[in-house]
């Protein structure tokens, strides 16, 4: 598929900026770049800016709503991954398992439940990661990382689910190296090697800290267009 013409510099675009970001940041930890997966979190975003990222060759992409995700994607599917980043609600399972290859915020029993179910139903399951609320913020989503390890074992053993890693999201007005760090070390003692960790304003701290993939939106978009 060939480039237009008036993005045939790539080298300058926001895309590339982020992946020599990402391979610098991997090399200073002493990582292998190829270690780490970038999610272009496209939520909220006319086609016309994500078309470029595409054509650029971006394949994996971070949704907040599953009906936002079917109307964009669902017609587009072919050669991509698609990761759930946003809340599931438990009447949207059926949709989501059926669109998504990786959903990043399993964070309750009544959910792992119905994932369970619609995976037993559907013969395949997406990779799943658990969300862990590291701050224990009363408006944010996850299991709490007391309860993280409790849970873990609930998923694997009661409901027989693939738990593929772990995931968080920092309060915005705490550094995040801790709530990376600690993201790490329940992963470690639980075999769990993938860490969906970092976004624009964070994620060469969070390579530093591990992070397998990283969600950036407004560095790779600009601001998110207001909701209409």
């Amino acid at each position: 598929m060939s480039l237009p013409a008036d993005t045939s510099d790539y080298s300058a675009s926001p895309l590339r900026r982020i992946q020599a970001r990402i391979a610098a940041a991997a090399r200073n930890a002493g990582r292998d770049p190829t270690e780490v997966t970038l999610t272009a979190v496209s939520k909220q975003q006319p086609w016309a800016a994500i078309e470029p990222l595409l054509l650029a060759g971006q394949t994996v992409f971070g949704e907040n709503r599953v009906q936002e995700a079917l109307g964009r994607w669902g017609q587009r599917r072919g050669g991509l991954e698609l990761r759930l980043i946003g809340p599931l609600q438990t009447n949207k399972t059926r949709d989501a398992v059926a669109l998504f290859d990786v959903i990043e915020t399993l964070d309750r029993e009544r959910l792992a439940e119905h994932l369970a179910a619609e995976a037993q139903r559907r013969g395949q399951s997406p990779r799943l990661y658990i969300q862990v609320n590291t701050g224990e913020e009363a408006r944010k989503a996850g299991v709490s990382p007391l309860d993280a390890d409790a849970f873990i074992g609930l998923c694997r053993n009661r409901y027989d689910l693939p738990i593929d890693g772990l995931m968080c999201i920092p309060p915005e007005d705490q550094p995040p190296a801790p709530h990376f760090a600690l993201l790490a070390k329940i992963a470690e003692r639980n075999g769990l090697t993938r860490l969906s960790m970092g976004m624009s304003a964070d994620f060469e701290i969070a390579i530093r800290h591990g992070a397998t993939s990283v969600r950036v939106g407004s560095a790779l978009f600009g601001p998110r267009p207001p909701l209409s």
